[in-house]
């Protein structure tokens, strides 16, 4: 089983369109795949089609209900997703409240491994005992970066966080979102992040209407429109991934 986070600072700046689409096509791949919507808001959720949530935060939490018995179908197939509810917003304090409470998260997915090859987790914004949680427990921590100076600003933030944290930069993987290369900005800062950052992801996802109206059709567009400019984006993305876990996976 792979664990990939989406996560960043930051809301706003693409993290659950990308884990709703990547989830998607590793089901399409022919992998069984969870989708667990961390974010309070349950936008992953309501993408899929399932927003109501079951299972109370406190008892997922101290084990009292296992996530895979939560978990629900979706309409694509090999795709499951555990929907988020507003108690979510309470995670922070239910981790803190448990022995060795950074690596309660990691202890609840464990178990998924018999169920699933891939398990992505569309994280909150902020940082966090969740987020800390997270970044112990994923194999891989993709981090959508608009393309704008804040934006790197706070990637060397989590970046700085990770050292501080004792743990492994390598895991991070920063790829652009919501890239508009008529912007200048835009093409001046991927050119110059790209130069120093060695484990970016070349592939870009772009601004673009059919990734804005997921929101309205709840279809993920690498799903229904694999050929257009965004489905082509989220599959080159996917890609892309794969192909660096292998050197992920041999240096832990």
């Amino acid at each position: 089983m792979t664990t990939v986070a989406l996560y960043h600072l930051k809301g706003g700046v693409g993290k659950t369109t990308t884990a709703v689409n990547l989830a998607c096509l590793a089901a399409g791949d022919g992998d069984r795949t969870l989708l667990w919507d961390l974010d309070p808001q349950g936008a992953a959720g309501f993408y899929l089609g399932r927003t109501a949530g079951t299972g109370k935060s406190r008892s997922l939490v101290r084990g009292k209900i296992k996530v895979s018995a939560v978990a629900q179908e979706t309409s694509f197939p090999g795709l499951d997703v555990l929907p988020s509810r507003f108690s979510y917003r309470k995670l922070d304090l239910r981790l803190a409240d448990q022995p060795k409470a950074r690596g309660t998260v990691g202890r609840m997915l464990r178990p998924l491994s018999k169920t699933y090859r891939w398990v992505f987790l569309d994280c909150p914004p902020g940082a966090s005992l969740l987020a800390e949680n997270v970044f112990r427990a994923a194999d891989v921590i993709l981090v959508p970066l608009i393309p704008t100076p804040l934006s790197i600003r706070s990637f060397e933030e989590i970046s700085v966080f990770f050292s501080r944290k004792g743990l492994d930069r390598f895991r991070l993987i920063p790829f652009f979102s919501m890239v508009e290369k008529r912007k200048r900005v835009h093409r001046e800062t991927m050119e110059v992040f790209s130069a120093r950052e060695a484990n970016l992801c070349l592939s870009v996802v772009p601004s673009m209407s059919d990734i804005e109206r997921m929101g309205v059709t709840r279809r993920p567009v690498a799903y229904f429109r694999p050929r257009s400019a965004a489905g082509r984006s989220y599959r080159a993305l996917w890609n892309e991934l794969k192909e660096k876990l292998p050197a992920i996976e041999e240096k832990d």
